[in-house]
């Protein structure tokens, strides 16, 4: 698609008021919707990922690490079934930008921006599915925690969780989509989102506590926003300290969606 091309859209988008953003932000909602019930193996991840990796963590690191924590198994299923919760948000959040490039692939991103509608609709659109799938792999995990042993004390501090883990899920979803819009084809944003999630997702709290680890690499998981989600989430749902950890995590949250969003939506609308 030309710059001549493109211009006239880019002043068309601007003029769109915001009742016809949400107008068109809810039909591509229905639309990524219909395309999950026509193809159900794109939720395979989303079902099967949590059980997988919440029985294999249990049962394969549980008695270890349980004892480091002063009890067992079941002092480590009350350590990690919050931390799975940021690991959720994180696997999901790198679907969005796969997902978003090979529309691209297929030129379906073409002829949307070839319509009147908002851009950045077709973006909150996507973010908002996958959420939904996220709250879903929640929801999974939550039942195969209490089947392993997960103990619910706290139902507000549970949904201030989940709350939590969605507002940086979505945040993060800027990052991929970022990069959906920028690599070349679907391998490259997964290849990068694996080299991105990996070192987050196991220099953190979320799979075992960081005591025991290297001073450079405790540095590391100071500043790392999953721990400060793993963290937050664990205080409000067995108990701790949460005011630190949740500020920290809601600070992420705005910067990442305050520089990736503008960029994202940029990158959508120039891209030729």
């Amino acid at each position: 698609m030309s710059a001549a091309t493109i211009t006239p859209d880019l002043k068309a988008d601007a003029r769109i008021p915001l009742r016809s953003h949400l107008r068109h932000t809810g039909a591509l909602v229905r639309r990524n919707l219909l395309w999950i019930r026509q193809d159900p193996e794109s939720m395979f991840d989303a079902v099967f990922m949590p059980i997988i990796f919440t029985l294999l963590f249990v049962y394969v690191f549980g008695g270890s690490i349980g004892q480091a924590l002063g009890g067992g198994q079941e002092a480590y299923v009350q350590y990690v079934v919050p931390g799975m919760l940021a690991m959720m948000g994180m696997n999901i959040s790198q679907g969005v930008g796969t997902g978003f490039n090979e529309d691209f692939q297929k030129g379906v991103m073409d002829r949307f921006r070839s319509l009147p509608i908002g851009r950045g609709s077709v973006l909150v659109a996507k973010i908002v599915v996958e959420l939904m799938r996220m709250l879903v792999a929640t929801t999974i995990v939550m039942i195969v925690g209490v089947l392993v042993g997960f103990d619910i004390t706290n139902w507000g501090g549970l949904l201030a969780a989940v709350g939590l883990s969605v507002v940086f899920g979505s945040a993060l979803m800027w990052v991929f989509l970022a990069l959906g819009v920028t690599m070349k084809n679907a391998q490259s944003v997964q290849a990068m989102g694996f080299l991105v999630l990996m070192p987050l997702q196991f220099g953190s709290s979320i799979f075992a506590p960081t005591g025991s680890m290297p001073g450079w690499l405790q540095n590391f998981t100071d500043y790392n926003p999953l721990s400060s989600l793993a963290d937050a989430a664990r205080g409000l749902m067995v108990g701790g300290p949460v005011a630190h950890d949740l500020w920290v995590t809601l600070g992420w949250s705005v910067l990442l969606t305050a520089v990736m969003a503008p960029i994202s939506i940029h990158k959508f609308r120039t891209k030729s």
